[in-house]
């Protein structure tokens, strides 16, 4: 039944995006933040609240409390404002962003499990050629199905994730000559698994305040799947006909990546947590082989494209103001800010995002359930040569459930 409800939120996941950089690679990359961690910039290598779910290190699953479930999912909202070559463009896209869920296993030990978007590919513009039109579209996404343990002792935590990866990207090139039309389809298919370990360690400092180190890291693999190209005459009766076809093992690689954080947390009357990290992905050793038509070697299915390693620094901050308060001194209050040098290098020009967020966690009279509302500033343009500057509006919505699911009532 659970792993039913999680696998129907795949169709909504795939296309939460609406840009053409996401035409290259494996599209944007997700960081498997929720809407909480987004409003403080992203971060979460050394969170371990047990109040919310952490994806990002599954060290933190065993903060949980012994009684406590958590269910957690979130959406966002984008409005794009794009320019190139002086032309203005507004677009829109969004969806749902992620479902998942945390439980305790034993006193000294968690789980979670939920579905995230690895990556995102959604984008449609045209262009004219010699003697005619040509558009692109593209759509699909990579998805992580993922199951998390971990275990704690003294302050030290250790932590895994195990993943399914699944998913479907598809790139589509229509060109419409004066003679007639014809469509260009790429397809990669995903069928894969992952694997996150993650660490933390907490060490107390008085009473009241404690500092918590986090890492994780995820080994380069090669991904499992196939890729194929076809090619149609869409102004007639006809099938595709397939070009050229490979299989993804040994081709195609995600890379090893490595992420810290160190977060500082006072809880008195008031509760203050800052948190900074540092991620760092070596995509640039990874393989990647585009596809050509067999027919006609000058069809490329991805051009001028390769990989740059990536790296992502984050700070955020949340304050309660009054733990025992009034309802809006119950309430989070959450800023934060990114950069990122991304994994794409098109036509020799690095990719940048940088990024302010703010965000409230309002908690629900009746529990302790929290509604996390943010807003979110991004810029992403390529260096040194801008190519397509874009400017984003992100709203992003999350609901985190904590519910008191394993407590024994005692019988009279």
């Amino acid at each position: 039944m659970l792993l039913g409800a999680l696998l129907c939120a795949v169709p909504a996941l795939a296309q939460n995006v609406s840009t053409p950089y996401s035409m290259y690679g494996y599209g944007i990359l997700g960081d498997r933040a929720t809407s909480m961690q987004k409003q403080m910039g992203g971060v979460g290598y050394a969170m371990n609240s047990g109040r919310q779910v952490n994806v990002m290190n599954p060290a933190s699953y065993a903060a949980i409390d012994s009684l406590t479930f958590l269910f957690d999912m979130g959406a966002d909202l984008s409005f794009i404002w794009s320019e190139e070559n002086s032309v203005r463009e507004k677009t829109t896209g969004g969806g749902l962003d992620y479902i998942t869920m945390q439980f305790p296993i034993s006193k000294y030990m968690g789980g979670s499990v939920g579905l995230l978007p690895y990556s995102s590919v959604g984008y449609a513009f045209g262009n004219e050629i010699s003697h005619g039109a040509m558009e692109n579209q593209g759509s699909g996404g990579i998805n992580e199905l993922y199951l998390g343990v971990s275990g704690k002792i003294k302050g030290f935590s250790l932590g895994v994730n195990v993943s399914y990866d699944f998913g479907n990207i598809v790139n589509d090139v229509f060109a419409y000559p004066s003679a007639g039309s014809t469509k260009f389809e790429h397809v990669m298919k995903v069928r894969d698994w992952n694997v996150v370990i993650g660490a933390q360690y907490t060490q107390k400092v008085g009473r009241f305040d404690r500092f918590v180190v986090g890492a994780t890291f995820s080994p380069k693999k090669t991904l499992l799947g196939s890729s194929w190209a076809t090619i149609q005459e869409t102004t007639q009766e006809s099938v595709p006909t397939e070009v050229g076809r490979m299989s993804l093992k040994g081709n195609y690689y995600t890379p090893n990546s490595i992420g810290a954080g160190l977060s500082y947390t006072h809880e008195r009357v008031s509760r203050l947590n800052i948190e900074f990290d540092y991620t760092w992905q070596g995509w640039k050793d990874c393989r990647y082989s585009p596809m050509y038509s067999t027919d006609d070697p000058g069809v490329v299915v991805f051009n001028g494209m390769e990989f740059n390693n990536r790296t992502r620094y984050a700070v955020g901050a949340e304050f309660v103001p009054k733990i025992r308060g009034s309802y809006m001194q119950r309430a989070a209050y959450r800023i934060g800010a990114y950069y990122t040098d991304d994994y794409l290098k098109i036509r020799g020009n690095g990719v940048r995002e940088a990024g302010v967020t703010a965000g409230v966690g309002f908690p629900t009279p009746e529990g302790k359930t929290i509604i996390n509302l943010g807003l979110e500033w991004k810029m992403r343009q390529a260096s040194p040569q801008a190519l397509l500057k874009e400017n984003y509006l992100n709203i992003t919505l999350g609901v985190n459930f904590n519910e008191v699911w394993f407590f024994k009532r005692k019988i009279r």
